[in-house]
């Protein structure tokens, strides 16, 4: 393998030196100088990061097994830059586990080896590269989960979460076996020559997008999700709705278009049931909510029922429209999970009545959480109405007219539920509002990155054109 093949895998090579660089500062640093972890590692994932603008070739490594190109690629340093704000997010937080516990660099490394596994799974070539992708960036949650062991409601959380994305890996695990009998390979260009729409095909599809749809939160995978967001501490809470879904919904469309396309007169049926099902379930199911993990976690069941609405529409413009509004929904949910954070952090306090007269005592977070409700509410102009607005424009260039009227039913539904919390922290006094307090300097430029991040995707229209230029390469 020469330098230049090599070099296919720089985003994983660097997030692997991360790793290794962490680990070493763990080993010869005393406990005063443990605090200098979080910098430390800000600074290698924002170089990680900012190298991953930087253009890449096209190409394929290990016989096919590893491949990228210019959509992937864009994708990778997307989510990157998604943990980058999120650590930032956690920077304060992590401080005082360092005090208090000692222990800071386990929470950091478990991420970015999490976040490697995506890496590996978006870039997987065969189904082997992809399981290993998968269970690398699942296994890491599973101990981020219960990081607060000393939480009841968090080891709960974490037995959930394991138990469940035990029986979802081996779910998917019993598919892959199931269309390796029927094709003979498990790599994804040959097994869509040879794919034919038999029962076992089918069935091995089935299979395999149960275990894969736990990880999106789709109806009826999701019995988990409300739970665990709840147990785990804010920011895994976040990652989990925002890099580790992402991740998973972009390896469906592309498995969807490409190596399952000769099965898609069975499972556009299937993802056209799934689709309303989760929409009606995570929207209904919010408006009962209080706490806002539990709150957010419904919320991001029904983002996932919209984004499959981009799956629909097997052509260029599906393809662009799901990338593109990934990208949205990672910046507004990182964004409303970092406001929750932010106050938890502060005053232990995470029910929405909590945040009664917030605007008059914080009125930088008010702003910050509506603009983020907003965005995932879809409201113009911000980059949720313009990520929305082009899954509608797919869905129906397909002739779905029914379900664009479903989905708009749902959008006005979560619009009454993101209000809610808009109502309260603007609109009610509150007889004990959450008094003034000032975030870290990591905390304020997480949030920056976050509110910029929601206006200038949808404002910035060269973003989605650049999308969608280089979005046909999943295509045939």
């Amino acid at each position: 393998m020469n330098l230049e093949s090599l070099l296919l895998m720089r985003s994983e090579i660097g997030l692997t030196a991360i790793i290794v660089l962490l680990i070493i500062f763990e080993i010869f640093t005393n406990k005063k100088q443990k605090a200098n972890i979080i910098p430390f590692a800000l600074i290698l994932l924002a170089i990680n990061t900012i190298l991953g603008f930087f253009p890449l070739n096209t190409g394929e490594i290990f016989g096919g097994m590893f491949r990228t190109n210019t959509l992937l690629h864009f994708f990778k340093t997307t989510l990157s830059l998604g943990v980058l704000i999120l650590l930032l997010q956690s920077a304060d937080w992590l401080k005082e586990k360092i005090v208090a516990e000692n222990k800071a660099t386990e929470f950091i490394i478990l991420i970015i080896s999490s976040l490697l596994g995506a890496y590996f799974m978006i870039s997987a070539g065969d189904f082997l590269m992809f399981y290993i992708g998968l269970e690398l960036t699942t296994l890491p949650v599973a101990a981020l989960v219960a990081y607060e062991t000393y939480k009841r409601i968090s080891a709960e959380g974490a037995v959930k979460y394991i138990l469940s994305s035990a029986l979802a890996s081996g779910t998917s695990l019993f598919g892959i076996s199931l269309l390796y009998a029927t094709t003979g390979t498990i790599y994804f260009d040959a097994m869509a020559e040879i794919l034919t729409s038999s029962n076992l095909a089918i069935l091995g599809f089935v299979f395999f997008f149960s275990g894969l749809a736990f990880k999106i939160s789709l109806v009826p995978f999701h019995f988990w999700t409300a739970d665990v967001y709840e147990g785990s501490p804010i920011n895994v809470a976040s990652y989990l709705s925002v890099i580790s879904k992402g991740a998973a919904v972009v390896i469906l469309m592309i498995l969807l278009f490409t190596v399952f396309k000769p099965l898609m007169p069975a499972w556009n049926k299937i993802i056209y049931i799934v689709t309303i099902a989760t929409m009606f379930t995570g929207n209904l199911f919010a408006l009962r909510q209080q706490n806002m993990k539990r709150f957010l976690a419904y919320s991001s069941i029904a983002q996932a029922g919209f984004i499959l609405l981009g799956l629909l529409s097997v052509d260029q413009l599906g393809t662009a429209t799901v990338i593109y509004f990934v990208a949205i929904y990672i910046f507004s949910n990182l964004g409303a999970f970092g406001v929750v954070q932010a106050i938890s952090s502060a005053t232990n306090k995470e029910n929405i009545d909590d945040y009664e007269g917030l605007y008059r005592t914080n009125p930088k977070l008010s702003l910050v959480m509506m603009l983020a409700l907003f965005s995932l509410a879809g409201i113009p102009p911000l980059a949720g109405f313009f990520g929305k607005f082009f899954l509608y424009t797919a869905a129906a260039s397909k002739g779905y007219y029914v379900m664009v009227f479903i989905a708009v039913v749902n959008a006005t539904i979560s619009l009454y539920y993101y209000l809610l919390v808009v109502r309260a922290m603007f609109l009610r006094k509150g007889k004990n509002p959450i008094p003034y307090f000032r975030s870290g300097n990591y905390m304020r430029l997480g949030l920056l990155i976050a509110a910029i991040g929601i206006l200038v995707i949808g404002l910035y229209s060269p973003i989605y054109e650049y999308i969608y230029s280089f979005s046909n390469v999943f295509l045939n």
